[in-house]
């Protein structure tokens, strides 16, 4: 950990995963300003337009015209054919240049959140639902810290956007929490086990997810209220506040941090 802040985030090689829109895409352009020229970013989603259009604007960005790659990686991380795409083109733009790799796990779906617990009896629903928010989340990983191993003066950061919902329930949300805690859990198990990797989990809290629908009357209006109240962030505010904490890398390894703790 550093005693001051610093003013970059190196030559990174950034993977961002759920980059094509929302809090993914903030990220994206967010880390492109932050690193240094030489720098590669892998964009991966499933949707393979909104990835151009992403790797187009970051291009014509001064970051873009300074020596920053991006590589758009369209992929299913819920099919192994998915996790091997994004791992084979990281370890292709991986050199002995890069001084930190940035792993950002956003990808994550909403589930259904019109109905409650008692409603879910479909297996293959949820294991479809966990495969892809929990089961790919931890495969991928695995695979770029293998795939990426550590080095002297190799710096690896991983981050694991996360919610309230980790740590408390809401009702009808019972896949969205229960995804989210075993995330959580996944990556502080990884913090202690390997003390050299810098692990956070950084819950955004979000405009865009607390206004989605939901069974619970009483959560519905608490979330209208926030919203009416100006309390919810966009995700350039609440992103912006991500990466004030990587650049000052003073938190503790493996560590859940909310936006309105910052």
């Amino acid at each position: 950990m550093s005693s001051s802040q610093r003013k970059d985030l190196g030559r990174a090689l950034c993977i961002i995963t759920g980059a094509s829109r929302g809090f993914g895409r903030t990220v994206a352009r967010e880390l492109s300003r932050l690193v240094k020229p030489g720098s590669v970013l892998i964009l991966t989603a499933r949707s393979e337009e909104n990835l151009r259009s992403l790797e187009v604007e970051l291009a014509g960005s001064e970051a873009g015209k300074s020596g920053l790659l991006v590589q758009c990686v369209p992929a299913d991380l819920a099919q192994m054919e998915g996790l091997q795409s994004v791992v084979s083109a990281s370890r292709s733009a991986f050199s002995e240049h890069i001084d930190h790799v940035i792993l950002v796990n956003n990808a994550a779906s909403l589930g259904d959140v019109s109905r409650f617990t008692s409603s879910f009896t479909d297996m293959a629903e949820v294991d479809s639902y966990l495969s892809l928010n929990v089961t790919s989340c931890l495969c991928l990983t695995a695979r770029l810290l293998q795939a990426l191993p550590p080095r002297s003066g190799l710096c690896r950061s991983v981050i694991n956007i996360t919610s309230l919902c980790a740590l408390q329930p809401f009702k009808s949300w019972a896949l969205y929490c229960t995804g989210k805690a075993a995330r959580e859990m996944m990556f502080r198990v990884l913090a202690a086990e390997e003390p050299d990797l810098r692990v956070l989990s950084y819950s955004p809290e979000m405009q865009s997810v607390a206004r989605s629908s939901t069974a619970d009357p009483d959560l519905k209006k608490t979330f209208s209220d926030m919203f009416s109240a100006g309390q919810l962030l966009t995700c350039e505010a609440s992103c912006a506040k991500l990466m004030k904490l990587l650049l000052e890398d003073s938190f503790t390894s493996g560590a859940h941090i909310d936006v309105f703790d910052l």
